[in-house]
């Protein structure tokens, strides 16, 4: 298994306990988290079940979505060895059944059940979540018992589960959550694909697909990255042309206005405020968008955080999730199916201006690997971007500011480049202005360094001293 070494052994330890353990995996869909603990537990899961997809029920069916739940976990108990019985009437039922199941399989070892895709199972007025809480505070805390559940709904896993103020307070003995691959774990997995792609290529992916093992899977080799994006996306049944709709409808009760949040999001790579997206959606800047905006940070699609110099009451809500910016910004775009769009286009203009913006997104997901290459690991920071509105002499924009508690303040250029970045005097001048305005702003005990992020690296010529600092990719690809 690539990566997860922390959750790994942090499942293990669990593992080996004598006492009963409710832990919970969380994450964004495609994360990883079904095939982290069946790989982790291979060979010692007494009973496992998943919940059914409400995107893969059939809508036309006369079932109730209860039932069809319950016959699902019914069948399950069934394929596990459970004599035959009877379809349980609810989850009060169920969970007695798998009550009776384990009883009959308990040889004094540990038991460890695996309970997939968890608030899927929780479909309106089914009592699944009184149900399981007199399943684990009646019977099974009392046992040698593992219960490891998980979900994509990262928002009704916290809510419901993890912080829930009812029977189940406090219950949760360790919770995991998955985050994606780094472009280093990227890498790996990739070369154990047999998928040769140069680090320029990798990080591209990574603009394209994030660090979602799932989609990397898909990626052929012996195909170039531009052909496999084709194949992913811009060919008849490309196989996640429709990932984006079943993302949101599989992990949230309201797709629908999440999707309405995502897009407008996506118009600004700085984000918005809250009172922005309301007046831009017409909803309410009430707890329903409130609801909405945490479970969409819940899930990483989206962060908060305050631009550099602003006081809390201006907090933005930014889109970082790299999978929906490229299918708003590409896919949603498309009137009709434009086969071999990526390998027709991938040098043109609208392409090579969007790898700038998502490259400084890859950056954002990679503060920890800058800090290291930084040599600042250990020291705390904050970091964000910053626009400061005006003319040519009054206004600029910076990629990104890392504020040192060492009183440094890292003013960080992000150039996405086929070759070393060049640094003439134009740009020189530009870079000695933003520096000026942004020393104006910081505590005078605070100095500024200029630092370029970039591909390759900075040519040699009298200009590369503008920079104090020079990460190149290399350094994001760091553990």
């Amino acid at each position: 298994m690539i990566g997860r070494e922390k959750e790994i052994s942090e499942l293990m330890t669990r593992y080996d306990k004598k006492d009963a353990e409710l832990v919970a995996v969380y994450g964004r869909r495609r994360v990883g988290k079904t095939y982290l603990v069946d790989e982790t537990f291979k060979g010692r899961i007494t009973f496992r079940h998943a919940g059914l997809s409400p995107v893969e029920m059939d809508e036309r069916s006369s079932e109730r979505p209860l039932k069809m739940q319950l016959q699902a976990f019914y069948y399950s108990l069934i394929s596990y060895g459970m004599k035959k019985d009877h379809c349980p009437s609810d989850w009060l039922e169920a969970f007695f059944m798998l009550e009776t199941y384990l009883q009959e399989k308990d040889d004094g070892g540990r038991q460890l059940i695996f309970l997939d895709e968890f608030p899927w199972m929780d479909t309106p007025k089914s009592g699944f979540i009184t149900a399981f809480e007199a399943f684990w505070n009646n019977w099974a805390c009392h046992r040698n018992v593992m219960v490891v559940v998980s979900g994509s709904a990262t928002s009704w896993m916290k809510d419901k589960l993890i912080n829930n103020h009812g029977g189940l307070y406090g219950r949760v003995t360790c919770e995991i959550k998955l985050e994606p691959f780094t472009l280093r774990e990227c890498e790996l997995l990739l070369n154990e694909a047999g998928v040769k792609f140069s680090r320029y290529d990798i990080v591209q992916t990574y603009m394209i697909l994030g660090g979602i093992p799932f989609y990397l899977n898909y990626l052929k080799r012996g195909y170039s990255l531009a052909q496999n994006i084709d194949e992913l996306f811009f060919t008849k049944g490309a196989k996640l042309n429709m990932e984006y709709d079943r993302l949101f409808a599989s992990v949230f009760t309201n797709p629908q206005m999440m999707k309405e949040i995502i897009r407008f999001l996506n118009t600004s790579s700085c984000g918005f405020t809250r009172k922005e997206i309301a007046l831009k959606t017409g909803y309410s800047e009430g707890g329903t968008l409130t609801d909405a905006l945490n479970a969409l940070i819940a899930s990483d699609f989206i962060i908060k955080y305050v631009p550099f110099g602003l006081g809390k009451r201006a907090e933005h809500y930014k889109l970082v999730d790299p999978f929906c910016i490229f299918y708003l910004d590409f896919v949603d775009k498309q009137d009709s199916l434009h086969e071999g769009f990526w390998l027709q286009n991938v040098n043109s203009q609208q392409i090579v201006t969007w790898r700038g913006y998502a490259f400084e997104n890859v950056c954002f997901n990679h503060i920890k690997q800058i800090k290291e290459s930084l040599e600042i690991g250990g020291i705390a920071s904050t970091q964000s971007a910053w626009t400061k509105s005006g003319n040519a002499e009054l206004g600029t924009q910076i990629d990104m500011i890392i504020s040192r508690k060492d009183n440094v303040v890292n003013m960080c250029e992000i150039k996405f480049y086929s070759d070393d970045f060049e640094v003439d005097k134009k740009y020189d001048g530009v870079l000695r202005n933003r520096q000026k305005l942004l020393s104006e702003v910081i505590p005078k005990k605070s100095t500024v360094q200029n630092t370029l992020i970039t591909t390759f690296g900075i040519k040699d010529n009298e200009y590369r001293w503008s920079f104090d600092r020079v990460i190149t990719m290399d350094g994001l690809f760091a553990i």
